[in-house]
Formats: structure tokens, sequence, C-alpha cells
């Protein structure tokens, strides 16, 4: 399914502040809210997953200008959580301090963030497979407190104001919610010494290359995931994944459906009138023969079995099909236009045998 436009996601314009899209997200987060969606919480927490996304995009200054400007495509290779692997608690305590502790709360330590790029590989890459070193940057436990975030020597404590539930209730009216803790954010423990090598967040940045192998029969637009290759989580909490959206290069020669390849190869007059012998340039580099009956009619197309692409799932590969086209030459020689003449003369037509009968029935629509 395509993805909706973002500004209609949030019912903003382009030309929006960052106030008015931080106040429409806002906005949009509480109306779809599980606990304003008692009946409906499956639909409203993937209309917020939307929302969080669109959110994601039209908050960042650089995301917001690739997508004015290239729409959805402009932001492959750039980095995105995946919303589609996560709770709707896991993302509304992601946006907590959006809403001053208003987040839904929840128990233990959360696994990370998930991660989203592209990778471009050429269509031989995509039909054969391969092994790709892939960029990215995101954040590494601190080896220092071991993402604890304390300092070596101590360790975090239950958190005095939820008692290490990591959860409050709240009387709003008629309703009581639990939510977050706005002390601990949700984590349950607090830390009374911040390890110094990285202010306690437990996290430092990193950036470095991870080896991808991509399958054979991976298609255009087909998403890898890389299990635990994203965000690190809490303590005991596990890494989140990395997902690899790929795009595959157009090939000169070949045309991909499904796991067949379709090709056109141009014969001459004759060799389609007489039948030949010709070379077909395979996938792999080398080469086939095929035999071009006689009579072949342009556009009429000859199958090489097994020597299209692999199936991604199942066995065997799918066909080569080959279109012939039947190439009229722009320029011709003397002995050429002799021969051509001769021919003409021998299938006793004309050299254009509608010439007579279109006049014919045009000369029936005039009136002497």
């Amino acid at each position: 399914m395509a993805k909706r436009d973002y500004y209609d996601v949030l019912d903003v314009g382009k030309s929006a502040s960052a106030d008015e899209i931080k106040s429409a997200f806002r906005k949009l987060a509480a109306k779809y809210h599980p606990d304003k969606n008692p009946d409906g919480k499956k639909a409203a927490e993937e209309k917020f997953k939307e929302v969080a996304e669109a959110y994601e995009v039209l908050s960042d200054s650089e995301k917001r200008q690739r997508y004015d400007q290239f729409g959805h495509d402009g932001l492959r290779g750039t980095t995105m959580h995946s919303y589609q692997g996560q709770s709707f608690e896991d993302i509304f305590s992601a946006f907590g301090d959006l809403f001053g502790g208003s987040s839904r709360g929840r128990r233990g330590p959360r696994h990370g963030a998930s991660l989203e790029r592209g990778l471009v590989i050429t269509f031989e890459e995509a039909a054969f497979g391969t092994k790709q070193s892939v960029e990215i940057a995101r954040n590494e436990a601190c080896s220092t407190c071991n993402g604890s975030g304390a300092a070596p020597g101590t360790s975090p404590v239950s958190c005095p104001y939820c008692r290490g539930l990591g959860e409050v209730q709240q009387s709003r009216g008629i309703f009581s919610v639990r939510t977050s803790c706005p002390r601990c954010r949700g984590k349950g423990t607090t830390i009374e010494k911040a390890c110094s090598m990285c202010s306690g967040s437990g996290h430092k940045p990193w950036s470095g290359t991870i080896e991808v192998s991509v399958p054979a029969g991976v298609r255009d637009g087909q998403t890898l995931r890389l299990e635990g290759e994203g965000e690190p989580g809490d303590p005991g909490a596990p890494r989140g994944d990395l997902y690899l959206h790929l795009a595959v290069k157009e090939h000169p020669i070949f045309e991909r459906h499904g796991a067949d390849l379709i090709m056109q190869r141009a014969v001459t007059p004759s060799q389609a009138a007489l039948g030949a012998k010709i070379d077909i340039p395979l996938l792999n580099g080398k080469a086939a023969t095929l035999k071009v009956k006689a009579g072949t009619q342009s556009g009429q197309a000859y199958n090489l079995r097994g020597e299209g692409i692999k199936k991604l799932r199942g066995s065997g590969c799918g066909d080569l099909l080959v279109q012939i086209i039947v190439r009229t030459p722009a320029k011709l020689s003397s002995k050429q236009t002799e021969l051509f003449r001769k021919l003409a003369e021998l299938d006793k037509t004309d050299a254009d045998p509608h010439k007579k009968g279109f006049f014919n029935r045009l000369k029936g629509k005039f009136i002497d």
C-alpha cells in the first residue's frame, strides 16, 4: 500500500512551522491513545504509527527538506525508526517529553529502537546475491558502565517516586490512568551518580560498517530485516533491528518479471525468413545459441528454460524469454537494393501492398 503524504497525515500545510507540526502531532497522538479507543485499539495503534512516522520526518529539518524535494523516495538512505515492529506503548513512551510525562507507562527494560536505511544494489547482485559493507550510525552500550549509566562501583537504584514500578496512577476526572513515572521515565530505576563517560545515558555514539548478506532473488523495493543491528535497549533488553530497503538498478538489456527475464534480440529480414543460429547474452556473462526458425515473425518469443533468476522462495530458476525483432535496414547498398527489388518481383507484389486498396476506398468517398 502506498504511503500517504505526511502533511495530509498530520493535517497541516506544507508551510507549517515547527510549532504547528508539534501541536498537530500532540493532538493526533492524544486522539489515537488506546485509553480513548477501547473498542478499536488495533486501528488506533496503526493510525498512531502513521502519525509518529510523519512527525519524525517533518520535525527533522534535513529529512523534511529531502521529503519536500523528492517525496518518500528522498528518505532512502536516511536513518528512520521502524514503527511497525514496536508496540503502541513503546512508541508513545518514546515521545513522552512532548506530553509532559503523559505517555503510557510500561514495566521492565525497554528494547532498543529499530533503524531503517536504503541500500542500492545492481541487477546482477539482486539476481545472484551479494555481500555488502553497509555504513550505519547508531549508539552502543557504554563500555565504562556496561550500559547502566551509573558510575563504576555504583548501580542504579529503585526509583523512590514509583517504587520501581516505572509507572504511576493518575486520576483525571472520573478516569484513572497509568502513566510513565515522570522521574525515571518508565525505567523503574534512577542513577545517583552518573557515569562520566556517557553522562548517565548508558550509550555512546558509534559509526562503522556491518557486513550484510543479500540473498539471491531479491526484488526492488524489498526490505531485509537484520535482527539486533539497531539501537541498544535498556540493560537486559534486546537491541532493535535494522531494516534495509533495497533499490535495484535497471539493466540495459534485461527486464525482470518475477523470476523470469525478458530481452529483445534483433535479426535481419533474411535471418527471420530463412532461419538462423544467433548468440544470446545471458545474465551470468555467458552466451547461449538460439535457433531461430524459418518464417519467424517480428515479436515472436523464444523460451530459454532455467536461464532466469533464482527463485527467492522455492527451488530452481525462472526462464529467459527472448523476443525477436525483425530489423529493417535503414540504408541499403546498391547490391542490397537490387536484391530486394528482385525479391519484390518474385513476390509479385507492389512495394506497398495496401496502397491500391487504400486509394480505391478513398476514391469512393468522393463524388465526381
